[in-house]
């Protein structure tokens, strides 16, 4: 049956007049921008900073999106004509946009063909990238391509039929050059370290193991601008969707849920043309590099640290376990003692400022981030935003004591089971291994940190070669074996 609330062109008009919704003609927009991987981060985030470059009158940069994977946001939002709704949630007040800007959706498996024609299409200028840091097939440690990849090894032998992200922006580029046509520029908004260089390599050394010539074009004609993003994106839930029927009178399949905070700063570097970003918040930069690395390791390794040790202490969102016994001490030090030391901070950025406002975020208790969401693919998300620090504390000879703490309980969540022993619904690439290693230790700290230790991946080969690293990584595993991280987390020194 169909719903007559449902988001569409035609019930935009009649929609709640308090919600914000698109002053300009939505269907008259031209794609500019494939984006890879169209999730709930790049919809609360990307796309509203395009919507708003639309709403200005950049009428040619409207969005093809591409899910790599599930058909789970194609099938939501194409009866809804690609409009979704932004729910902005605060402490005691929610507000709500509609979105305009994505004009198109694709499933990648279902049809790659289609998705590399939109993507050689000459008014197609920048292709964006929101995969997380599992969808670039790299080796975590060492940031180079994981050449024996399932997936690359199939792109090499398939390559107009890709299955990879690397894949299809190889292929798509390969086609264009053929074509003579301009390159697009490759703009990732995932968090890697210096994302745009790390994907500029990913992407070349794929294109040298197809063509000399065709990775040389890719090196010298595409563009790889280093961006950082900032914004709290929980997983959609029924009880929003139900805000916005109840609140908004609006039936919306796929709405994002999202926090007032939005930061987005891009390198200025587009080999073909871009909107007029500036004009609606966006950060233009000559180097992201030092914005990048105060979100990646005090945002970012933060929540790490919190979703390990929280949700080990039996807390479902990071909101409950800021506000439980010692963790906000806790992650103030681990941001005022062992991060911010690490940091070059731009000349314009209030550091102290920034920190009390992650604390502030991190304990909007609207949001709902799930622990265990923050939780998933911890193989991947350690080298950046925890294990770099590490690096630099080490050599640094400063201390290490909550950067050791947070790599544990991460090595305690991988075990698969939690401290009631319980399983958790291990969600990571290394899933299978990580819990075989607790099979084979029988719970000894020793033996666990040390198999933990030996993956490569994870920790490449000289975290596992530092004797102080090891020591505390273990004592902080025994810690948590012993007590649990409540406890741990409650008593730990100031």
């Amino acid at each position: 049956m169909n719903d007559p609330n449902r988001l569409s062109l035609e019930q935009l008009a009649a929609i709640d007049p308090t919600l914000a919704k698109p002053a300009y003609d939505v269907a008259a927009q031209n794609i500019g921008i494939v984006h890879l991987g169209i999730g709930a981060f790049h919809r609360a985030h990307q796309a509203i900073y395009v919507d708003d470059c639309l709403a200005a009158g950049d009428r040619d940069w409207a969005i093809l999106g591409a899910s790599l994977r599930s058909p789970d946001t194609r099938d939501a939002l194409v009866p809804q004509d690609g409009l979704y709704t932004a729910l902005i949630r605060s402490a005691g007040r929610d507000e709500a946009r509609v979105v305009g800007s994505v004009r198109r959706l694709l499933v990648a498996p279902e049809d790659p063909g289609a998705l590399l024609e939109a993507m050689t299409d000459p008014a197609v200028r920048i292709v964006s990238l929101t995969v997380t840091e599992k969808g670039y097939c790299r080796n975590a440690a060492t940031g180079a391509l994981q050449e024996d990849h399932p997936d690359i090894l199939h792109d090499l032998d398939g390559p107009t039929s890709p299955r990879s992200a690397i894949g299809f922006l190889v292929e798509a580029l390969a086609r264009r050059r053929m074509g003579g046509i301009a390159p697009f520029t490759v703009l990732c908004c995932d968090n890697l370290p210096q994302n745009g260089k790390t994907v500029r390599g990913l992407v070349v050394r794929f294109a040298e193991m197809r063509d000399a010539e065709l990775a040389r074009f890719i090196a010298t004609e595409v563009t790889f601008p280093c961006t950082m993003v900032d914004r709290i994106v929980p997983a959609t839930t029924d009880a929003d969707r139900e805000v916005l029927a109840d609140t908004f009178g609006i039936s919306d399949a796929w709405p994002v849920a999202t926090e007032a905070f939005s930061q987005w700063v891009v390198e200025d570097r587009f080999c073909n043309g871009r909107p007029h970003f500036e004009a609606v918040g966006v950060q233009m930069v000559a180097e992201a590099a030092p914005y990048e690395a105060m979100k990646l390791r005090l945002l970012n390794g933060s929540h790490s640290a919190i979703a390990y040790l929280g949700y080990l202490a039996g807390h479902e969102t990071v909101a409950d376990a800021i506000g439980a016994p010692g963790f906000a001490t806790f992650v103030r030090g681990l941001m005022d003692l062992e991060v911010t030391p690490t940091l070059e901070v731009p000349a314009e950025a209030d550091l102290e400022s920034y920190k009390a406002a992650l604390l502030s975020r991190f304990a909007n208790p609207s949001l709902r981030h799930r622990t265990w969401q923050i939780a998933m693919d911890g193989s991947q998300k350690l080298p950046q935003r925890l294990l770099d620090t590490v690096r630099e504390r080490l050599a640094s000879g400063g201390s290490i004591d909550r950067l050791a703490l947070a790599v544990a309980a991460w090595m305690r969540y991988a075990t698969g089971r939690d401290e009631r022993g319980e399983a958790i619904d291990l969600r990571d690439p290394l899933a299978q291994r990580l819990i075989a290693i607790d099979g084979e230790c029988g719970g000894d700290a020793a033996r666990l940190a040390a198999a933990f230790l030996g993956i490569r991946e994870v920790f490449g080969s000289d975290l596992p070669a530092a004797p102080r690293f090891v020591a505390e990584v273990t004592k902080a595993l025994a810690g948590l074996l012993e007590k649990g991280a409540a406890r741990i987390v409650a008593e730990f020194p100031e």
